[in-house]
């Protein structure tokens, strides 16, 4: 395979566009996919992602931007979810999967129901390649106002996350800070849906969190490690996918889950590889002794 033809798809102005866009969108997921993780939201971020769709339908039904209806529909998603857990004696996360699937499945009785030539594909699964200017703006937004709200209230996210008592003994609204974060998750899947579509959002979301997390112990490392992954398997995703002919966003999330898997192999300190060696080590000095 010749040079030229590996450089081929940065000829092209709609690849060159996708891979920044893709960029920018999924370091907007990792940052947001840190503090996920790390406060075991995991399952919100899939909550979210797929609790959107009623709020895009409606959004088109009644004129209003798609990214509007889908923010609206995520902030319901989670406030819903808040009040049936300090309702009932329900887990969260067993809550979080009724709301998100009775609320997916409402998305799709009310897309069937109306005529559109929006197709349910891109919707679904992101059309990346083709994204339009209105929805690329969106995209951007989305993730600036993710990235200046984080470096803004950085400090208070932490302290949430880590130390929720603490957080309320210095006498910091943890209230408005949980909202806040919900927020955030709602405003990065808007930022996502054009990229990877609803399905895929939630791999973005937790994904890379979880890489760092197996790469490192603090916390700053951890969102650039994060970022770092994230910005490099959506140019990959996207480069490959040119080649493959296949779908962009789940091109992205496959290397995203490639990179996953050496993480998980590879880690120095968490990794299959050094746990073996270590219950080694450890079987040799009990032999010794």
């Amino acid at each position: 395979m010749s040079l030229s033809h590996l450089l081929e798809p940065f000829q092209y102005g709609f690849m060159v566009q996708a891979m920044l866009v893709a960029a920018l969108i999924g370091a907007a997921c990792a940052v947001l996919s840190c503090y996920l993780v790390l406060k075991g939201w995991s399952l919100m971020g899939d909550a979210v992602s797929h609790a959107v769709l009623p709020g895009v339908v409606l959004a088109y039904i009644v004129g209003l931007p798609l990214g509007l209806g889908a923010f609206a529909a995520g902030m319901v998603c989670a406030a819903s979810t808040g009040w049936i857990k300090n309702h009932s004696r329900i887990k969260e996360d067993t809550i979080m999967g009724v709301v998100f699937t009775g609320l997916f499945a409402l998305g799709i009785v009310l897309f069937t129901k109306i005529h559109t030539d929006v197709h349910l594909n891109h919707i679904l699964f992101g059309s990346l390649l083709g994204i339009e200017r209105n929805d690329l703006i969106q995209a951007i937004v989305s993730a600036g106002l993710t990235f200046a709200i984080v470096v803004v209230k950085r400090r208070d996210l932490v302290l949430y996350l880590f130390d929720p008592n603490q957080a309320r003994a210095v006498g910091l609204n943890t209230t408005f800070v949980h909202y806040l974060l919900l927020a955030l998750l709602s405003g990065t899947v808007v930022a996502a849906l054009q990229a990877v579509g609803i399905i895929l959002t939630v791999a973005m979301l937790v994904t890379p969190g979880c890489i760092a997390h197996l790469l490192s112990d603090r916390f700053d490392r951890m969102l650039l490690i994060a970022g770092g992954s994230a910005v490099a398997s959506s140019v990959v995703g996207t480069y490959v996918s040119y080649f493959l002919n296949g779908e962009t966003g789940a091109c992205i999330v496959l290397v995203q889950a490639l990179i996953f898997v050496a993480a998980m192999v590879g880690s120095p300190k968490y990794g299959l590889i050094a746990r073996a060696l270590i219950a080694r080590h450890v079987e040799n000095g009990a032999q010794a002794g």
